[in-house]
């Protein structure tokens, strides 16, 4: 089977996941912003905290930081073939 001429090979990310840089350039913390990381393997439950814990890990403050490295993310997507690329945004 092939695919058809112009067929578009490409991926997406979801911003609490991906972004990173909960609090650059006058960003406004989002509820994933408060959201602990939990373990379904340990049975460690994700919580939600009004006020962060400093000891705490709260995933979607660094993710994979494609905020800072989107640059070279997109290099990395171009030369696996990608000829497209849905991100959202987190506001």
């Amino acid at each position: 089977m092939a695919f058809p001429k112009g067929f578009l090979w490409g991926g997406a990310t979801a911003a609490n996941q991906y972004e990173g840089a909960w609090n650059v350039d006058g960003k406004g913390a989002s509820i994933d912003d408060h959201i602990r990381g939990g373990d379904g393997i340990h049975g460690i439950p994700r919580q939600i905290d009004e006020v962060w814990d400093p000891d705490a890990l709260y995933p979607s403050w660094e993710a994979t930081d494609f905020y800072h490295h989107y640059e070279e993310d997109i290099a990395l997507f171009a030369e696996m073939g990608w000829n497209v690329f849905r991100m959202s945004i987190n506001l």
